[in-house]
């Protein structure tokens, strides 16, 4: 059955059908909910249309079945089938297509009947010439017949992460282009699920966009079965990304111990429509099944890829809304300033703009002008983490390996400052004190300006990485790798420290709590920037997270600053790469302390 976009009075004089709606704005969709609540209605038949039905003079694609054993679900194996549409040719990139828990979406007399749509919807042109992929999750074989398998749908579907997007595009899709001419654009990739699935569709595609553009989500688990319940809160804050979401749930879905799908999925399509996503959400009245979606299949299929192949972009962000459109510049992207290194790290500002940062691995460390030209300030610097510089242009340096700080004078000339202590990063206040962090003995260290060494805090930490001054010299901030906290201390006269807090709250998507924050920077407004696994997390002066900046490439990012001219360039490094990109916020240089603006509380 095809959408039925309804107003409010046509779903109120329903009789005999639930309705079904296409939902384009959460104030419409409250206005619905409240009528389907005081309506009685009955439950609709969804029945199968002409599209999901065999049709004359239609050719018919072919459908494979093979098995995979997985590297990256150790010992799982699973079924998974290639469906070729008759319209394939070899010599052209064909799109592609996944659906998870593939049998039920292969199969030709269920409620899906994928292969029977695709055939008529690529005849009709309503969608390009698309390879299907029909896999099942994965399940580790017992050792005997006495014993229990160990089935790993919601391991692999409902965690959050980059392990499943990872397994099918380092796996499944390399597998099957050894036989299939496959587009690697994005743009021409979709991923679909039902139920736990369609919460493994949304989450390869989120974590994954340079992989995936297009998303069908029907009753997705968008709820606490493994902390998916946080996504609409991360799609709030994080900068769009290019997808396209359609999402599917009917009002009868089930409310358990996890959650109330119903009310998830409408978080969820209130966030992506809050950040200027290209969403979709139709709402039925049946509950936890596949009767309404597999019923609207077709033309969710042709919403998904309507005006095909005029790319997927980024949503525009509402500016009265949402704080990242206060830091963004818009038309400003990451750009590569420097890349073909073996470690990128440890970013420093002087007092031009300049950035010089480390290739830890070679023992070099290189300048970034303002203009972009990059040269080399020194080969000899061995194994360096971290960089700051000081009020007198001195380049501190933090050398772990060789288990010591020292400086570099503008003209290159190395004096050791200290030989007792193995520091990871570290801070300089403007009158020429120290601080570092010694990751492995999980404290702060402190070198005073007479160069006299102290712990300056000690227990409470578990990996103390980045660390940095406030504006002002108030407070030191050290962030917690192995957790998602930012600690907040305050610096007294003698230049310890007190009164300790684990203050700033980072987010975290993955399995667990850590955050993998690393380097930070300031901007004048006192958000601090956080390094972390989901991308460059942004903290107000109360220590919430209000907008997350997406990570330049795939992997992990290590350090911060805010360099350029105008102070306006945020740098990042990242695996091989130093990234650059121009914001609104301006920042400042360590040795000059500023007071910050109250905060909104």
């Amino acid at each position: 059955m095809p959408f039925n976009t309804l107003d409010a009075r046509q779903v109120a004089h329903a009789p005999t059908r639930a309705a079904l709606t296409l939902v384009s704005s959460p104030r419409r969709f409250h206005i619905i909910l409240l009528l389907l609540a005081s309506s009685v209605l009955q439950a609709d038949d969804y029945t199968l249309g002409p599209d999901s039905q065999r049709q004359p003079n239609v050719p018919k694609g072919t459908v494979t079945k093979h098995e995979w054993t997985s590297k990256l679900y150790p010992g799982t194996k699973r079924n998974y089938w290639i469906y070729v549409p008759a319209q394939y040719n070899a010599s052209k990139p064909a799109c592609t297509m996944i659906f998870q828990d593939g049998s039920g979406y292969v199969n030709e007399t269920g409620a899906w009947r994928v292969p029977i749509v695709f055939d008529n919807l690529i005849h009709q042109g309503a969608m390009p010439v698309t390879i299907g992929i029909f896999i099942d999750p994965g399940v580790l074989p017992a050792r005997s017949p006495d014993k229990q398998n160990r089935y790993n749908r919601s391991y692999e579907y409902d965690a959050l992460g980059d392990l499943y997007a990872r397994f099918l595009i380092d796996e499944i899709l390399p597998e099957v282009a050894k036989d299939y001419n496959l587009s690697s654009n994005p743009n021409d990739r979709a991923i679909a699920g039902s139920s736990s699935g369609g919460i493994a569709a949304f989450v390869a595609a989120w974590e994954r966009p340079d992989a995936f553009h297009r998303v069908l989500s029907f009753i997705g688990s968008y709820v606490n079965l493994r902390g998916g319940d946080i996504l609409p809160d991360l799609i709030r804050k994080m900068e769009p990304k290019p997808l396209r979401v359609f999402l599917q749930d009917g009002s009868n879905d089930q409310n358990i111990y996890a959650g109330n799908w119903f009310l998830g999925n409408q978080a969820m399509f209130s966030a992506l429509d809050y950040s200027g996503y290209d969403t979709k959400f139709v709402v039925g009245t049946e509950g936890h099944n596949s009767k309404h979606g597999g019923a609207i299949l077709p033309d969710a299929l042709r919403w998904l890829w309507r005006d095909y192949p005029k790319p997927i972009e980024a949503g525009t962000i509402s500016k009265e809304r949402h704080v990242i459109t206060e830091i963004l510049d818009p038309g400003h992207d990451w750009e590569i300033v420097a890349q073909g290194l073996e470690s990128a790290d440890g970013p420093a500002v002087d007092r031009e703009g300049n950035v010089f940062f480390t290739d830890r691995k070679t023992g070099a460390i290189l300048k970034a002008s303002t203009d972009g030209k990059v040269t080399t300030f020194t080969t000899k610097a061995g194994r360096t983490s971290g960089l700051m510089f000081g009020a007198d242009g001195t380049l501190y340096v933090a050398q772990g390996a060789q288990k010591r700080l020292t400086s570099f004078s503008p003209s290159g000339i190395e004096t050791l400052i200290s030989d007792e202590a193995i520091p990871n990063d570290l801070a300089v206040t403007s009158k020429g004190a120290i601080y570092f962090t010694e990751s492995a003995a999980k404290r702060v260290g402190y070198l005073d300006a007479n160069r006299r060494k102290r712990i300056a805090y000690e227990g409470g930490l578990q990996n103390p990485n980045g660390i940095r001054l406030s504006p002002d010299e108030n407070l030191l901030l050290v962030s917690d790798s192995n957790t998602r906290w930012v600690w907040s201390f305050e610096i007294q006269d003698d230049g310890l420290l007190a009164n300790a807090q684990p203050f700033y709250h980072l987010e975290s998507e993955d399995q667990s709590t850590a955050t993998r924050a690393d380097g930070m920077t300031l901007d004048t407004e006192a958000h601090l920037y956080v390094s972390t696994n989901l991308g460059v997390q942004i903290c107000d002066q109360a220590g919430r997270v209000v907008a997350i900046i997406r990570k330049p490439q795939p992997g992990a990012l290590s350090n911060l600053v805010f360099g350029g001219a105008d102070m306006q360039y945020l740098y990042a490094t990242a695996g091989d790469k130093l990234f650059r990109r121009h914001l609104r916020r301006k920042g400042f240089v360590p040795w000059q302390p500023i007071k910050p603006p109250q905060p909104k509380l």
